[in-house]
């Protein structure tokens, strides 16, 4: 019993097609075409949608791939991982960029900012590689110090206090200008109101 239907045997050329997996190319096969009304409303920014914000150089930085560690999520602690030993890291930028991340607000900026900042300054040798750096890192520093988050201000003061244990004395000439933001800080947030002591 034969039916009218003959399938035809395929070619290599059809083959290959059909094995390949699907490869994405960087241009549509069909470009879509631009209507007149297009001229007349152009597209604008929603201000209020959820990526109006452009993202901050620490993200950007991070995203591309310009920190060298990342974090490594563990079942109780999380930890990072270093592409290469911190040792042979040069602290110029990456010292700086990781101190401007102190002012992040969302995960993992946040602790790789602070991680990162902490274990490069444990490495041998941080001492001398950190003094040249301080003109340029008490200004970044003294943002975060200054920032309205509190965590933030709690990070910045964190790595003001792990600078200081590895710079020493070196960091008494730029103390004046990290101190006033760090003090009146303190008074706001841990001195309590007047009220409190009159009753």
């Amino acid at each position: 019993m034969s039916s009218g239907i003959q399938i035809k045997p395929k070619t290599a050329a059809q083959k290959s097609k059909t094995s390949s997996p699907l490869t994405c190319s960087p241009e549509p096969a069909i470009k879509p075409q631009s209507k007149p009304s297009d001229k007349l409303n152009p597209k604008t920014i929603d201000p209020f949608g959820a990526y109006s914000r452009p993202t901050s150089a620490f993200a950007a930085t991070y995203a591309k791939g310009g920190i060298p560690c990342r974090l490594v999520h563990g079942s109780v602690n999380h930890k990072l991982q270093w592409e290469c030993l911190p040792e042979t890291v040069p602290f110029d930028p990456l010292l700086i960029t990781l101190a401007e991340g102190l002012r992040e607000t969302k995960h993992p900026y946040t602790f790789v900012s602070k991680e990162g900042f902490k274990e490069l300054l444990l490495v041998e040798g941080a001492t001398e590689k950190a003094i040249p750096l301080l003109p340029r890192l008490v200004p970044v520093l003294k943002a975060a110090l200054a920032h309205a988050d509190d965590e933030v201000f709690g990070r910045g003061l964190d790595a003001l206090v792990q600078l200081s244990a590895v710079v020493g004395l070196s960091l008494n000439e730029h103390l004046k200008h990290l101190l006033t933001n760090a003090a009146v800080a303190i008074i706001k947030s841990k001195i309590p109101t007047y009220s409190s002591f009159s009753s």
